[in-house]
């Protein structure tokens, strides 16, 4: 049977949970392509930021979309990792993300680690209460061509800005591309961290880091 695809986006962008994940579960089964399933859910979070954007979704609809995400991510990801040679998720440039200390969020964090494997990125999710020491240990392992601080407190401001400098202190600045996000993050505070841009959602977080590496899946 095949997978009707605007039925799963509309599921999820209607936050039908059942249903979604119903029909991802059903499109897996049938075997059906594994990266189609996370473009659709990709369409999909166009559809929930576009109602976030005009007021007509709040922060209780994006953590359900976040689940579900998670749940279809956790799905389908095993079926990509096994497609060896394939320009799969896992193939893409490096970017690293993580909460900075001091704030727990990870909602927001969550949706752009998908949004950023869907579009063709390798994300290391360092979690959330991520310290300074933490950050600059995990750079210099993995060596990633972005990085990317979460915070939804404003006290997370500071935690970025130390983050930003200690990076800078290590010698591990130039070429390294930083991005910001969360809840009340705007130019005022990218100044601030010394940070190179900020997001004001998933798809800007993915919009920056295809600008700055050059790479974007079709959808």
């Amino acid at each position: 049977m095949a997978l009707d695809e605007t039925a799963l986006v509309i599921a999820i962008a209607d936050m039908e949970e059942d249903e979604a994940l119903r029909l991802a579960r059903q499109a897996i089964d049938d075997g059906f392509d594994p990266q189609r399933i996370l473009d659709l859910c990709r369409a999909a979070m166009d559809i929930v930021g576009a109602r976030f954007e005009k007021n007509e979704y709040f922060l209780p609809e994006l953590m359900m979309a976040g689940e579900m995400l998670e749940q279809i991510g956790a799905m389908v990801k095993p079926l990509l990792l096994a497609k060896d040679g394939d320009s799969g998720a896992a193939a893409g440039p490096v970017v690293m993300i993580g909460t900075v200390h001091g704030d727990l969020h990870d909602i927001g964090k969550n949706i752009v680690t998908f949004m950023l494997e869907v579009n063709g990125f390798k994300v290391i999710d360092l979690g959330i209460d991520v310290p300074v020491a933490t950050f600059i240990d995990k750079i210099q392992e993995h060596r990633p061509a972005v990085v990317g601080l979460s915070g939804f407190l404003t006290l997370a401001f500071d935690s970025m800005k130390e983050t930003v400098e200690a990076i800078a202190a290590a010698g591990m600045r130039d070429g390294l591309k930083i991005m910001i996000g969360g809840g009340q993050v705007d130019e005022t505070v990218r100044a601030y961290t010394g940070a190179d841009a900020f997001g004001l959602n998933a798809m800007a977080a993915v919009s920056l880091c295809q600008t700055w590496l050059g790479k974007a899946r079709a959808a």
